[in-house]
């Protein structure tokens, strides 16, 4: 598998295990708005180099969750901004123009240390 994005957790907001159990993860990069730290997970990009697809591969320290379905705008997002909207909900159309989804899952918990990223096979 080729990484295409990788990061690593900085700060994880006070409501991240409430969305966890909810099957979400928000992911925003270092620039997060104060007003959506609580229920964001902050990190920092070490590599970036292509746009994230359905078929790719959202690789959590050592879980890996096919992408199932990508929004419009998550690509722009996580590109700019570090912003990634991820939901375990099995959807292959998604919600909202951020969102990227992957299998009804339950999502491992995130540690500051947590490596983030985006693979290709």
């Amino acid at each position: 598998m080729t990484a295409h994005y990788k990061s690593t957790v900085t700060e994880i907001g006070e409501l991240v295990p409430a969305f966890i159990a909810e099957g979400m993860l928000v992911f925003f990069g270092e620039g997060a708005p104060e007003e959506l730290r609580d229920f964001c997970i902050m990190h920092e990009v070490s590599h970036k180099q292509d746009q994230l697809v359905v078929g790719d591969y959202v690789v959590i320290d050592s879980y890996e969750f096919e992408i199932l379905a990508v929004g419009d705008v998550a690509n722009e997002n996580l590109m700019n901004l570090g912003h990634l909207n991820l939901k375990a909900n099995g959807n292959t159309q998604p919600d909202l123009p951020g969102d990227v989804c992957i299998a009804e899952v339950e999502l491992p918990e995130i540690r500051i240390g947590t490596s983030f990223s985006i693979t290709r096979r």
